[in-house]
């Protein structure tokens, strides 16, 4: 649920955005987007995954799947990076 209102308002940010901005910052800021949710959908496998390893119900996570999550998290926020590193260059050559 909090992962759908965050996407529909980053979706509604860029779009009141999008007015201010080139057609080729757009693009790029599109194709960042992409690169975001991607490694979100990897993570979000990942941790999955995760889940799937440990069947008790105990709230205590296995090691394996501790560490699974570990790295979905590294996805996330390498692919969060990114994107942001693409939007930032973008940004730069329009305010040019």
């Amino acid at each position: 649920m909090k992962k759908s209102i965050l996407v529909a308002f980053a979706a509604t940010s860029l779009f009141a955005l999008g007015a201010c901005d080139s057609a080729t910052e757009n693009a790029t800021e599109e194709k960042a987007e992409a690169v975001e949710d991607t490694a979100d959908a990897q993570a979000d496998a990942m941790e999955n995954q995760a889940d799937a390893m440990d069947t008790k119900v105990d709230g205590v996570d296995s090691a394996a799947e501790q560490s699974m999550e570990d790295k979905a998290q590294v996805v996330r926020e390498q692919g969060e990076m990114k994107s942001d590193a693409m939007e930032d260059k973008a940004d730069a050559v329009d305010a040019k």
